[in-house]
């Protein structure tokens, strides 16, 4: 099996701009809105995000990136770990936080997401944003309020994201198997 592309631009741009509206809908009047991308990916998206939220908003939310390595529930299990940096440059203590990643799979690194974010204070309320959302391959119960693109996969395919900032040529989403 070959990869298959799920999306490109222009229907990318299409779909960022379709989920911001939804943020934006889904405001809490008197809740300031912030944005935490997952490392390593998922910053990339929230980045995104922000700029195209900054047209629509008088006051573009923060972003920030948080890293939940160390808090994976397989983290000790791992021969080798690479933690990325994590920037929040502000409380979370009664904001609304968009929590933002590029592919939602299993559920455990949204899971490990939460449990970092303990660190930053206690918002009033967590969102979830996805670009992809591989639905049936969930080992917790964990489901984004706003999704890109919901695609079908089998546990032997993986969803690769390509952005421009990470220096390809174009943003594309691509369906790859996995070696067995």
């Amino acid at each position: 099996m070959t990869r298959k592309l799920i999306l490109s631009s222009p229907l990318l741009e299409i779909t960022i701009s379709r989920l911001c509206q939804e943020l934006i809908e889904n405001q809490i009047n008197g809740i300031e809105t912030v944005i935490l991308g997952l490392q390593p990916r998922g910053i990339y998206f929230a980045e995104r995000i922000a700029k195209e939220l900054s047209k629509h908003l008088e006051k573009a939310p923060s972003v920030g990136k948080i890293d939940a390595t160390f808090f994976r529930d397989d983290y000790r299990r791992r021969e080798t770990v690479s933690p990325n940096s994590t920037d929040v440059p502000f409380l979370i203590e009664n904001k609304r936080v968009i929590l933002v990643d590029d592919v939602l799979a299993t559920g455990r690194m949204v899971r490990a997401a939460l449990d970092a974010m303990n660190s930053f204070g206690r918002p009033a309320k967590v969102e979830l944003c996805v670009l992809i959302d591989r639905i049936y391959n969930r080992d917790l119960p964990i489901n984004a309020d706003y999704v890109g693109k919901s695609v079908n996969t089998l546990p032997t395919e993986k969803v690769l994201v390509e952005w421009t900032e990470q220096g390809h040529e174009a943003d594309r989403i691509w369906l790859i198997p996995q070696p067995e």
